[in-house]
């Protein structure tokens, strides 16, 4: 079988309204449209929350010519890598702020921990099916609004974010030193902001 595409999702949430399906995202159809935009807005708002497969840790950003530490429009979250010499630094827009000196201008190459925004057809499976889940029921809420279509939906999303969740932590290799609170406990310096 072949992985899900972004035109599957959106044939799959039309199909939970009764409409046919569409050959391609650019069909002109417009609960086609609908759906694609829902879809997007929903894969954005899932892959926000950092899951193991769109997290990278202690990534190195450079400083443009400003000082200022610019990132891509597919960063959707990003911090400080927590070590002893890291920086007060968050996210404002699209570049890193420093709350202690109260600039962007940063003046070195930092370390961050990121979400990126991956492009539907890259990531893993199981993350496509649950997004694929939940835009299915905001897009039935949205366009026909039935309580028994939202309630079967609703399960069917929920088991697969139990799913997903599942996924995350057999393929994330946490353990008791990824703790924030063990972290402190050892760095035993404390954060001054």
């Amino acid at each position: 079988m072949a992985q899900t595409t972004k035109l599957d999702a959106v044939n799959t949430m039309l199909s939970a309204i009764g409409e046919a399906p569409v050959n391609s995202l650019s069909s002109g159809l417009v609960e086609a449209e609908i759906a694609e935009t829902i879809l997007n807005t929903v894969d954005r708002e899932v892959q926000s929350m950092g899951w193991h497969f769109n997290t990278e840790y202690k990534k190195t950003f450079a400083q443009d010519t400003n000082g200022e530490i610019p990132l891509g429009a597919d960063i959707l979250r990003a911090d400080a890598h927590l070590d002893a010499n890291s920086k007060n630094l968050v996210l404002r827009g699209l570049k890193m702020y420093d709350r202690k000196n109260h600039t962007f201008a940063i003046n070195e190459a930092v370390n961050l921990d990121v979400v990126v925004q991956l492009d539907f057809e890259d990531l893993p499976e199981v993350a496509k099916r649950y997004i694929t889940l939940k835009s299915t029921r905001v897009f039935q809420d949205r366009v026909v609004g039935s309580n028994t279509l939202h309630d079967f939906q609703e399960r069917d999303e929920m088991a697969a974010l139990m799913e997903l969740r599942e996924f995350d932590a057999r393929t994330d290799d946490n353990n008791i030193f990824d703790n924030y609170d063990v972290f402190k406990v050892i760095d035993r310096q404390g954060r001054s902001l």
